[in-house]
């Protein structure tokens, strides 16, 4: 008995007490991992709704044991960070194309979430400079496999190139590929929000219906990684991943529908049940903050002050109602934004606690407008447009145009504080080997007047394509005058004839030319607060400097493609005079003349004695 209860106690000491430790000693071990989810909704001037998902998981080193004990953190991640070397990487995947001229081009979430359609990857590699193609292609075809989607398609050299400083400021281990006619569909979302800790089964990822976010007018799900100290034992490296999800939706009520007159400026009124079709039942338990914010805009904020609400009472947070709209519930939290120019009302930013909100019931945040208002976007300092010109299969012109919306100089950076006249922007541009841009032929139009590339150009960086081998880069920075009201770039090109082998299935719907990219590195997009960005992610990010950016359309280059169905024809004609011939010839050899007429008579014989026999009968 006394050797049993030994046992037992034992036993009990194993299955409770050294758990129990073990759980606390993991407890102690400060930023071992962290992960937050938030959600950022935003009404835009044309009555439609902007909501931002905003996921970040952070993996710190342990100083105990020299590495990464993941437990919320994704593992897949972490592996490509480790086996390809990877120091920061991102990859989006976009549906439609982001309105700069009626949802902005001047703030944080654009500047960061507005991709071009298709499938956009970019690495920056920790590895020798050798060996950066070789982890490129690899990189390619785990991320297909991981997203089900054709990344793999960007392993050819005839589909990426190596920027230098036009996409972004690299050390020349940068990589950049874009795949423009790539369908996003839920087979992407899914392995995407599998890499969260809840999925899509608590928390905001539970907002993401998918008719309701595949029904949006824009759509775009990205993926930033960030890797610091790799391949050190140094106690302050980690690994962050950034999971955003971006839609514009139109949330349309039936009551509204019927009351709405075009050019009322009346706005639907929406909650989060209309917008998404769902309700926020609960937090995700593994998130160390889950919040919701409410985001009203510069511009929006000056119309409310003009239709008599004091800004400063709208920021008060006992107020949800006021003259222009009213909420659903009270804000734990009013932020406005600080250190703003004069000429500009600061925006306001409405915080929601979703574990305080969604304890008793389902929590549905309900917008409602009382007056008619009109409003706009804070926009770039240029719209950007990408067009083709000519005609025929010979060749044809590239034009980007650019159109001035009354930028202020005080708006411009340290760049231009030699002369506030000037404006900076970046262009660039990849072109496809079969599409043979001249670049010698660059003229540049400001107001109509071709002006000097030598009085324009700051700096130009021509990287020519090569057939079936490289593609074509253009990284040029311009200097324009502010006091312009347009400007152009046009490039000659001729069009190349392709092998039939490397013609895809669809090749008459033609051929696309990936998007542009027009950066303005004077102007940086960001919001100051008050508040202590350290504890919210969305915050920190929205506080982030960074440089206003603008893609343009994706345009489709009809080539010269071979009649597809000749070969079939060919065959075809071919097989039937074939078959005639060896036909006809296999007829003459193989017959026999003699015993044809020995048969005709023995026949003939056989006729007549059956019809004299016939007769004799009679």
């Amino acid at each position: 008995m006394a050797e049993s209860k030994s046992i037992i106690s034992f036993l009990t000491v194993c299955c409770f007490i050294l758990p129990t430790l073990l759980f606390a000693a993991i407890e102690e071990e400060p930023h071992k991992e962290e992960f937050n989810e938030e959600l950022l909704l935003k009404p835009l001037p044309d009555r439609k709704v902007l909501a931002h998902f905003h996921f970040d998981s952070k993996a710190f080193s342990s100083s105990s044991n020299g590495g990464y004990h993941l437990h919320l953190f994704p593992k897949a991640i972490y592996q490509l960070v480790h086996k390809f070397h990877i120091k920061e990487m991102e990859l989006s995947f976009t549906q439609g194309r982001w309105n700069y001229e009626r949802w902005g081009g001047f703030d944080p979430v654009s500047s960061s979430n507005a991709k071009p359609p298709g499938v956009e990857l970019w690495a920056v590699f920790d590895a020798p400079p050798s060996q950066v193609d070789a982890l490129w292609k690899n990189l390619t075809h785990t991320l297909s496999g991981l997203f089900c989607a054709s990344i793999n398609f960007l392993e050819s050299s005839t589909t990426y190139s190596a920027p230098d400083w036009g996409f972004r400021a690299s050390s020349g281990n940068l990589r950049y590929g874009s795949l423009p006619r790539e369908a996003v569909c839920t087979e992407n979302l899914t392995p995407w929000l599998k890499l969260l800790p809840c999925r899509d089964k608590a928390g905001l990822a539970e907002l993401m219906d998918r008719p309701s976010i595949y029904r949006g007018f824009y759509h775009s799900q990205r993926l930033h990684l960030v890797s610091s100290g790799f391949g050190s034992d140094r106690v302050d490296s980690k690994i962050e991943l950034e999971q955003t999800l971006t839609v514009v939706l139109q949330p349309t009520t039936l009551r509204w529908a019927k009351s709405y007159t075009p050019g009322s400026g009346m706005q639907p009124n929406w909650s989060i049940s209309t917008v998404f079709g769902r309700k926020i039942n609960k937090k995700c338990v593994l998130a160390k903050s889950s919040n919701l914010y409410l985001q009203l805009d510069r511009g929006l904020v000056s119309e409310l002050k003009n239709k008599g609400t004091d800004s400063d009472s709208a920021t008060a947070e006992s107020s949800i109602t006021n003259p222009l709209f009213e909420l659903s519930s009270t804000p734990q939290k009013v932020i406005r934004e600080v250190d703003n120019l004069k000429d500009e009302e600061s925006s306001i930013l409405y915080m929601f606690d979703i574990d305080k909100f969604a304890d008793a019931k389902p929590f549905d945040l309900a917008f409602s407008w009382k007056l008619p208002v009109v409003w706009t976007c804070s926009k770039a300092p240029l719209l950007a447009n990408r067009f083709l010109m000519g005609s025929g299969n010979e060749r044809g012109a590239i034009v980007i145009s650019l159109k001035s919306v009354g930028h202020r100089p005080s708006l411009v950076g340290t760049g231009a504080s030699e002369d506030r006249c000037k404006l900076h922007i970046n262009v660039f541009q990849v072109v496809p080997w079969y599409v043979k841009v001249y670049y010698h032929t660059l003229r540049i139009y400001i107001d109509g007047q071709v002006q000097s590339a030598a009085n324009v150009t700051r700096k130009m960086r021509v990287s020519p394509s090569e057939d079936k081998v490289s593609s074509g880069v253009l990284e040029l920075a311009l200097t324009l005058p502010c006091s312009m009201k347009s400007a152009a770039l046009s490039l000659d090109f001729d069009k190349g004839f392709l092998h039939i082998d490397e013609y895809p299935p669809d090749a008459n719907q033609g051929f696309d030319i990936p998007s542009a990219l027009i950066s303005f590195p004077d102007f940086h997009s960001s919001l100051n607060f008050a508040e202590d960005s350290s504890v919210s992610p969305i915050l920190s990010r929205l506080q982030k400097r960074s440089p206003a950016l603008a893609y343009t359309e994706v345009l489709l280059v009809p080539l010269t493609t071979p009649d597809f169905s000749m070969p079939y024809n060919v065959i075809t004609i071919t097989c039937t005079v074939f078959a005639l011939y060896f036909g006809s010839l296999l007829n003459v050899l193989r017959r026999r003349a003699d015993e044809e007429e020995r048969l005709l008579e023995e026949r003939g014989k056989y006729i007549i004695t059956c019809l004299l026999s016939g007769i004799t009968n009679m």
